[in-house]
């Protein structure tokens, strides 16, 4: 198959047909979650963004090797190089050790991204499971020159860096603003400039998380670990890492400096990083507070929440916007986005009634080639789920007599229906238990009868279908594509 994929590079800040360094493999990295608390609405986007880019490479073709990191020590508070491990104040908090903490939060966060038809990546390393190759980095850094040790603690010279790179080429930050906003009291640090950044801590007494080097007896830096994990399972140079938009400065800026003095070279030809979830505007996150868990959205136990919505809801609620714009959280939102997820399956059942003709009234073809377009073009979900919401148009108009189509169109009608729905966007019908499933089936099947009477002009049996169905508390909306329908509460 052609490739045509154009993804934004972030590096250049601007949109660039994709090629990888090997034909036919790609190399891709994406920052995973630190395990200290439960999975919320901000770990699934990154999670499912990079699910659907790992889905399509390997739809056209590509043998891909996916790495996904789990940061298990080095996370410092308020993200910086000072303050308390996040796992070990946990561990403190609740009077575990930090590997407990650790091998909880990663099963609770397995176990979420099952449920949101996250594929697995190829390989998933733990920070403190590579301190020998974080160490390397650190000795091979300090040998060329870029890195100074004090007091136990080694530090990267990013002044000196920037004398013959450029510090701050992915965020845009120019170093000389970073210095005048960032500067610190004179004595106060053991930093020579206030923008270098840890490579490795001298532990505390109380530090729990340790490990011997010749510096100290301490952790590493959190930017390392990316450097490390990404050389080790993917080479000096390979294709592809994401994160979200919040990593892209200290985390991934500080990554390209200490991979290009590492290792002579820029590590990564293709920076991809998904926007924000927001609530009224503000980031949602742990920091913040404003966070809700993937827990409470299927439980429906949080404030914010009017009730419960399930994993594919989620799932079609980020896929509704592009990767690179923010989604703003609301009640609402999420209530449009089960609708549209349900009647996108509603769809997909009623394709097994339709009946082939002698002749298409629509361009299959032409809308097949616009699904692909879609996701050739930076991933873009939106105007994807847009085409597949034409395709249930034509199936209710098929089903209703409007539209006809061959058994060839329907062959490939099918095919590109169920792709882009299920092996794409990796949604998946969900098993809703009881009598509100057998419900939702009964309705919609007096409501296709109601269609189909329409279609036929008997208009008596299709005005008793709807008058019927308003009198048990429905209400029902004629749409351009079919109809919409919801139970009175």
């Amino acid at each position: 198959m052609e490739n045509n994929l154009v993804i934004y590079n972030s590096l250049t800040r601007k949109k660039e047909v994709f090629t990888s360094i090997v034909p036919g493999h790609v190399g891709m990295y994406v920052c995973g979650p630190t395990v200290y608390g439960d999975p919320h609405l901000g770990h699934a986007r990154p999670a499912i963004t990079f699910d659907i880019l790992f889905r399509y490479l390997e739809h056209l073709g590509y043998k891909v090797r996916y790495v996904r990191n789990i940061t298990d020590v080095g996370h410092l508070e308020a993200d910086s190089d000072d303050g308390e491990d996040k796992i070990e104040k946990k561990a403190r908090l609740e009077k575990l050790e930090p590997m407990e903490v650790v091998q909880f939060y990663t099963d609770r966060y397995h176990d979420f991204m099952d449920k949101l038809n996250v594929k697995k990546p190829s390989i998933e390393p733990r920070a403190s499971g590579h301190i020998i190759e974080q160490l390397q980095i650190v000795d091979r850094i300090m040998n060329e020159g870029y890195a100074y040790e004090s007091d136990g603690s080694v530090y990267f010279d990013v002044v000196k860096y920037n004398e013959k790179y450029n510090y701050g080429e992915l965020s845009g930050r120019v170093l000389e603003d970073l210095l005048n906003t960032t500067r610190e009291l004179e004595g106060q640090t053991e930093k020579k400039n206030s923008v270098d950044f840890a490579l490795w801590k001298k532990a505390s007494p109380e530090h729990i998380m340790r490990w011997p080097s010749k510096y100290s007896d301490g952790f590493p830096g959190w930017h390392l670990e990316c450097s490390a994990m990404s050389t080790k399972y993917l080479g000096e140079q390979f294709d592809i890492h994401g994160g979200g938009m919040d990593l892209l400065f200290p985390h991934h800026e500080c990554e390209i400096a200490q991979s290009t003095v590492a290792n002579g070279k820029k590590p990564v030809r293709y920076w991809m990083h998904n926007n924000m979830i927001t609530i009224n505007g503000q980031k949602m996150g742990k920091s913040l507070g404003n966070f809700i868990t993937l827990e409470e959205f299927f439980t429906g136990s949080h404030k914010l929440l009017d009730r419960a919505y399930s994993p594919m809801t989620i799932r079609f609620f980020i896929l509704q916007a592009h990767y690179r714009s923010t989604v703003d959280f609301s009640n609402e939102a999420l209530q449009a986005a089960e609708k549209g997820y349900r009647r996108l399956m509603d769809g997909l059942k009623s394709i097994e009634k339709i009946k082939a003709g002698n002749a298409s009234s629509f361009n299959v073809k032409e809308w097949h080639d616009k699904c692909y377009e879609a996701m050739n073009d930076d991933l873009n979900s939106p105007v994807l789920i847009a085409h597949l919401f034409e395709g249930v148009k034509h199936i209710n108009n098929i089903v209703a007599g409007k539209e006809s189509i061959t058994a060839d169109d329907l062959k490939l009608f099918r095919e590109t229906m169920e792709l882009f729905s299920f092996g794409i966007l990796g949604l998946i019908e969900e098993e809703t238990a009881g009598s509100d499933d057998k419900l939702s089936d009964v309705v919609n099947l007096l409501l296709n009868l109601r269609m189909e009477a329409k279609a036929n002009k008997d208009w008596a049996t299709a005005d008793k279908i709807r008058n019927e169905l308003q009198q048990l508390g429905f209400v029902i909306k004629d749409t351009k594509d079919g109809f919409e329908w919801e139970l009175k509460q």
